[in-house]
């Protein structure tokens, strides 16, 4: 089966806490304090989730995934026909909240893989921070796909 995924990293020490969760939880769960072990587990568990996304070349269908310890989750759908893949740079945002309150809100920058189809419906398959990783990803899709590239990081857009 010829599949293309893309997952988000998770960085280590949201690895690291995440373990720790998951076995306090487990550890919790067998001192019979079912709620507390529960939670701790539930936490832990999303904290090494992932997102991302796949392709299935053969039977030409996609899907987003939640990944939870290698496991992918998601409904595959069929593909659109592609007519080119977009590297676009923008800002995101990320609020820091406290009893209901935002102490902060923190940008910074991050580039979309957009998939195009029939004119401006696209569907977002990769996220990074990094120019270098989001066009090495975008030079596979280009190359299974046969579709072109938008190189949109710039003021000026321009074809690859």
């Amino acid at each position: 089966m010829t599949t293309i995924i893309y997952l988000r990293e998770v960085i280590m020490m949201k690895k690291v806490l995440a373990i720790v969760l998951i076995i306090a939880g487990i550890g919790i769960l067998l001192t019979n304090n079912l709620f507390l072990g529960f939670m701790f587990l539930v936490i832990g568990i999303n904290l090494i989730s992932t997102e991302g996304s796949e392709i299935n070349l053969e039977n030409k269908t996609y899907r987003t995934v939640k990944s939870i310890f290698g496991i992918n989750i998601g409904k595959w759908k069929p593909c659109p026909e592609f007519e080119y893949v977009s590297v676009f740079k923008t800002k995101e945002a990320t609020e820091v909240r406290s009893y209901g309150a935002t102490i902060g809100t923190f940008k910074n920058d991050v580039i979309f893989l957009n998939l195009f189809y029939k004119g401006n419906k696209h569907i977002t398959f990769y996220k990074t921070e990094d120019k270098v990783d989001a066009f090495k990803v975008a030079e596979h899709f280009k190359n299974a796909l046969d579709i072109d590239i938008l190189d949109a990081t710039e003021s000026e857009s321009k074809w690859l």
